[in-house]
């Protein structure tokens, strides 16, 4: 590494050059006094701050985002003192009050005894890579949310119900609380869509989503398309009767859309049939077992003669 301040070669003055004409940002740094020997005149063009303005440390400490201040200087300093090169990013804060990302990589200088005699290191502007990597955080953020949405109805899908029962299912064991499903199926679909057609089909079960959306009120309650025409309901903490009462909602909101079905034997409007169970989750018992049972408590309210609710 060039010492770009003391006149060792006779040719300093081109290193000097090149090193200013780069988009680096050189600098070096005292490390007996904290003072900077040197910054690169491209700061001020980046930052707006006149290198002449850069003195001290706390100069550059004072100019970082308070989110990552203490962070990045804890981390400089300590590896600094161990004599390790290293390199951080953060946010340097601009003439004008805003900021710019920055790639600092710095290089420790020792004395021919060991110790530390200064830090010489070049900063990088990385504000675009940093807007890059995230839009791609985003992206990998609505993608993750998508795989986890029915395409249809906009409502949890199946593998997200897959996933968040087995947490709930914890939870529950754990805790020693109550967990309630309710499964739910539109009472002869297959008429509906003979009748009606299979594009009336998908908006029939868009409006039920939609319905039983709204019945799933609390921030941990969530309705999912369980497959088909079947939906079921995750109530964390809920008891049998708050079950019931939840399960004769979802039946009374469906109803209240008044979606016609005249091929329907249960009516002439859409209905609904509606399996709930809830346990406390003991050591051994399984979760599909569970899963299992209430389905089977719905279709025994299907074959009791349809638009009604069995429970345990």
């Amino acid at each position: 590494m060039v010492d770009i301040e003391t006149r060792l070669e006779p040719d300093s003055a081109v290193y000097k050059t090149l090193l200013e004409s780069t988009r680096a940002i050189p600098w070096k740094i005292d490390w007996a006094t904290m003072q900077f020997a040197y910054i690169g005149p491209q700061i001020e063009a980046l930052l707006g701050w006149a290198p002449s303005s850069w003195v001290t440390v706390q100069d550059w400490v004072d100019r970082m985002h308070p989110d990552e201040r203490d962070r990045v200087v804890a981390f400089c300093v300590s590896q600094s003192q161990a004599g390790v090169d290293h390199e951080a990013d953060y946010r340097a804060l601009t003439s004008d009050g805003g900021y710019v990302w920055i790639r600092d990589v710095v290089h420790v200088v020792r004395n021919e005894d060991g110790a530390v005699d200064s830090l010489i290191g070049f900063m990088f502007d990385i504000s675009e890579r940093k807007k890059t990597e995230q839009q791609l955080v985003l992206l990998q953020k609505e993608l993750e949310e998508l795989s986890f949405k029915d395409g249809l109805t906009g409502i949890a899908n199946r593998r997200r119900f897959d996933a968040l029962i087995e947490i709930e299912w914890e939870n529950a064991r754990r805790n020693r609380q109550p967990l309630s499903l309710v499964m739910l199926d539109i009472d002869y679909f297959k008429q509906y869509n003979d009748r009606y057609g299979h594009l009336e089909g998908d908006n029939c079960l868009k409006r039920v989503a939609q319905v039983l959306g709204l019945a799933a009120a609390r921030a941990r309650d969530v309705v999912a398309r369980f497959g088909g025409e079947e939906f079921v309901l995750v109530l964390p903490e809920t008891d049998e009767a708050a079950a019931a009462k939840m399960a004769e909602r979802c039946r009374d909101l469906v109803a209240g859309e008044r979606i016609p079905h005249e091929g329907s034997p249960a009516g002439l409007s859409l209905t609904v049939s509606l399996g709930v169970m809830t346990t406390i989750p003991a050591h051994g018992q399984e979760l599909q077992a569970f899963i299992e049972a209430v389905d089977r408590q719905m279709y025994q309210a299907k074959q009791q003669g349809r638009n009604r609710i069995a429970t345990a």
